[in-house]
């Protein structure tokens, strides 16, 4: 006899919930699996912070120890409003009374008065050259010569058009119009100051110069030559000046407003002509110093924070934090407070951080002396050595300085065969097991429960059969006793 399709049909008995507690006790093993994975995913995020923090550490000891950051300079003015200062390693250190008698100025020239913006200005050719006049006005084109030839046809010599021409001829002059009451002017200005960058304009004019109103316009009005007066038509509004000024009482020029050269690593950046000395301070850069050493200890205070919260146990609530007990990160702990608190032979002056103003606080946290790290960086050179010594490039050399061997530490830990790494690799492999095992536990599950189902179906057909023999049995007792009777 076939067997029924729905289990316990035709016995009776509840089949499917005899099989699902059976198979529910064979679930155990991987609802255990299931908790240790949490347990290990939980590891191995926290584990993720903790290379993040490592790294930041890293990064700040590797500004520490570079020997770059520690030759930095600073400039320093009484008046930045007159005389601003910015300063490179290769300044030294020194004062500078600075004295600004000239400012640096672009030449500018000016047309006549034209009628409109619109008005004729005649055609022909414009030649535009820089360079500079001599006292006696004879001009020296520049070496090499920045020479322009812009030509101004029929229909495009309106005072707009021309100007149009000469802004699109990159001559090294920008021209704009000028309006008032009496009329429209062209105004030409040389792009870069000084001396050297005046303007000369030769025109080749189709048209003669204008003798009667009536007689039709010249581009000869835009000429301009101070040495040859008879030619020259534009009027000079601007004259083209260098920067003009003292440092320390010797004469200094410059065709900007900015003195690149006069201090040795200094730039000079002068905005206003002074009736009194500006001071110049040159000197380390504390600022730069300082905001170095305090990022780090940012770094390093946030790392300990975090390894405090992640390896705490709570004795009240009977709690522990994901990395209690872990012993990667209880090893790289001990480490990094190991390499805070030894001393160093790279400076025979700042063996400590404690030395330098930084100091180790109750629960492994640092914090700045402010006034005694500014006391120390009075003595720049000791600082540094402190810091950023090479020493013998050893692994524990005790003359490497203390970002040198801080930063060894990190980069160590954070190497893809660091602690770290290796602990991250190793929370992620022992999750693909128990991945592995949980994918075989539940097809092993899958098999018993597909055999179970089968006895019990069988199970289910035998006893189905026996009900019906037995209620033939009864019916063939019934009938024989009803016909006896």
């Amino acid at each position: 006899m076939a067997s029924l399709a729905t289990p316990g049909i035709g016995s009776g008995l509840d089949i499917s919930g005899i099989v699902d507690k059976l198979v529910a006790l064979e679930q155990a093993p991987v609802a255990l699996l299931n908790k240790e994975k949490t347990t290990l995913q939980a590891k191995l995020s926290s584990f993720g912070l903790l290379k993040s923090y490592t790294t930041n550490v890293r990064d700040a000891v590797a500004r520490l120890a570079d020997t770059a950051l520690w030759q930095q300079t600073t400039a320093l003015s009484t008046d930045s409003s007159s005389v601003s200062s910015t300063s490179t390693a290769a300044a030294r250190a020194g004062n500078y009374s600075v004295q600004v008698s000239q400012l640096a100025q672009a030449q500018s020239l000016a047309s006549g008065i034209y009628a409109s913006s619109t008005a004729s200005v005649g055609t022909g050719t414009l030649k535009i050259e820089l360079g500079s006049y001599d006292s006696s006005n004879v001009f020296t084109a520049q070496t090499p010569p920045k020479s322009v030839d812009i030509v101004i046809g029929a229909g495009e010599d309106s005072l707009e058009s021309v100007r149009a021409r000469i802004n699109a001829a990159n001559a090294g002059v920008t021209a704009s119009i000028v309006k008032d009451a009496s009329g429209a002017r062209l105004a030409i200005q040389s792009t870069a100051t000084g001396v050297a960058n005046a303007i000369r304009i030769s025109a080749t004019a189709d048209a003669a110069l204008p003798v009667l109103p009536t007689d039709p316009p010249s581009l000869a009005s835009l000429a301009y030559d101070p040495g040859v007066p008879a030619a020259s038509k534009l009027t000079q509004t601007v004259e083209a000046r260098n920067a003009q000024a003292t440092i320390n009482g010797l004469a200094v020029s410059s065709a900007t407003n900015t003195f690149t050269d006069a201090i040795e690593g200094v730039s000079l950046n002068v905005a206003k002509v002074t009736t009194t000395a500006v001071q110049v301070q040159v000197g380390p850069s504390n600022d730069a110093f300082k905001k170095a050493i305090n990022d780090f200890v940012k770094a390093y205070n946030d790392i300990n924070t975090y390894l405090t919260a992640q390896t705490r146990y709570d004795p009240d609530t009977k709690t522990a934090a994901t990395l209690q007990g872990d012993g990667a990160t209880l090893s790289l702990q001990r480490q990094l407070r190991s390499a805070i608190t030894l001393p160093s032979g790279a400076s025979t002056t700042f063996q400590t951080l404690s030395d330098l103003g930084i100091q180790v606080q109750k629960g492994g946290g640092l914090l700045v002396n402010d006034a005694k790290l500014t006391a120390a960086l009075a003595n720049t050179s000791e600082v540094a050595r402190a810091f950023s010594n090479a020493g013998s490039g050893a692994s524990g050399d005790p003359a490497a300085g203390l970002a040198v061997r801080l930063k060894a530490l990190t980069s160590a830990l954070t190497n893809t065969d660091g602690a770290v790494a290796t602990r991250t690799a190793g929370l992620q492999a022992s999750i693909k097991r128990s991945d592995d095992e949980v994918a075989k536990l539940q097809s092993r599950i899958a098999d018993t429960k597909a055999r179970l189902l089968k006895q019990y179906g069988g199970l289910d057909t035998k006893i189905s059969e026996l009900n019906s023999l037995n209620s033939y049995i009864n019916q063939q007792f019934f009938a024989t006793k009803n016909k006896n009777s």
